[in-house]
C-alpha cells in the first residue's frame, strides 16, 4: 500500500530548452506539461535560481516544486540536482516529464526507474543523481518518418494540426500522471495513464 508523510517534499521536473523558438518543439513536451501542471495548481514556475526557472506549492498537504532546467537539454541533470539538493528531496521523489520518440502522439508511459533511452535530458539527469531510480512520465511525440532521418531534427521539429490536437489531450493527462505519482505511487499511475490515448 502507498503511504506518504505529509512533511515530504516532492519535485517535478519537465525537459526542454529556453527560447521562445523551441516553445512547440517535439523536444519540448515536458515544459508544456509543467506549464499545464502549474496553471492547474494555480501558480507559474518563474523564479530564477539553481540554473532553472521553478516555483513552491502546496499541494495535498505536502511541499511540491515545479522546474523548468534552463540550462538546454544536455545539461538538465544540473538543475535537478541542484533544487533537490537544496531541499533534500530524494530521486524517488523526483518525477521527470519529457518527451518520448518510441511513443505515439497522444501516448504516456509512467515508469519507476529505467535507463536513459537515448534522451540526453535524462541520461544528465543520470549522471547528476548517480541513479536511474526515479519516477517518470514519457510523452509520446513520434517516431522519426524513416530511418535516415536526422533525430536532432526531428525532436526540434513541431507537430502537425492533427497531432498537436492529441498532444493537447496528452499533456493535461502528463500533468494529471504526476500528481498520481504524488498521491497514490507510479504502479496505479501506470495503471490509470499507460497507453492513454486521446
Amino acid at each position: 500500500m502507498f503511504t506518504r508523510s505529509k512533511e515530504e517534499s516532492w519535485l517535478i521536473v519537465g525537459l526542454g530548452n529556453p527560447g521562445r523558438e523551441y516553445e512547440k518543439t517535439r523536444h519540448n513536451c515536458g515544459f508544456r506539461a509543467v506549464d499545464l501542471l502549474a496553471q492547474k495548481l494555480g501558480c507559474k514556475a518563474d523564479k530564477l535560481k539553481f540554473q532553472g526557472l521553478y516555483t513552491q506549492v502546496n499541494y495535498n498537504g505536502v511541499k511540491l516544486f515545479l522546474l523548468k532546467p534552463q540550462t538546454y537539454m544536455n545539461l538538465s541533470g544540473r538543475a535537478v540536482l541542484q533544487l533537490s539538493a537544496y531541499y533534500r528531496i530524494p530521486p524517488q521523489r523526483i518525477i521527470v516529464l519529457f518527451d518520448d520518440i518510441s511513443l505515439e502522439p497522444g501516448r504516456l508511459r509512467v515508469r519507476g526507474d529505467g535507463s536513459a533511452g537515448g534522451h540526453n535530458g535524462i541520461k544528465s539527469i543520470i549522471q547528476e543523481l548517480g541513479t536511474q531510480t526515479f519516477p517518470r512520465v514519457k510523452i509520446g511525440v513520434g517516431p522519426k518518418p524513416h530511418p535516415e532521418y536526422d533525430l536532432a531534427d526531428w525532436v526540434l521539429s513541431t507537430f502537425s494540426a492533427s497531432e498537436e490536437k492529441a498532444m493537447a489531450v496528452s499533456l493535461a493527462n502528463a500533468a494529471d500522471a504526476a500528481l498520481a505519482i504524488v498521491d497514490h505511487g507510479v504502479p496505479e499511475a501506470a495503471n490509470r495513464f499507460n497507453g492513454s490515448r486521446p
